[in-house]
């Protein structure tokens, strides 16, 4: 889950994620930002996820989670 955690903070551009809050809680979250991370998931873990259903986790740590599955 590490990995992934250091994933998301190279795309968001932030040194530190509360992997409590949604993605959607960081100002930099905006549609450049989520094309990357479905991108991402395609590339690397050869998962294929919409806008809707990356929005839909209550928390960074639950998208992790269902990510590493």
């Amino acid at each position: 889950m590490e990995e992934l955690i250091e994933k998301l903070k190279d795309i968001l551009e932030l040194d530190e994620l509360d992997v409590t809050k949604r993605l959607a809680d960081y100002e930099q979250w905006d549609s450049l930002s989520t094309l990357l991370v479905i991108s991402m998931l395609n590339s690397d873990y050869g998962i294929t996820m919409t806008k809707e259903e990356l929005n839909q986790f209550a928390s960074i740590e639950e998208f992790c989670k269902k990510v590493i599955a």
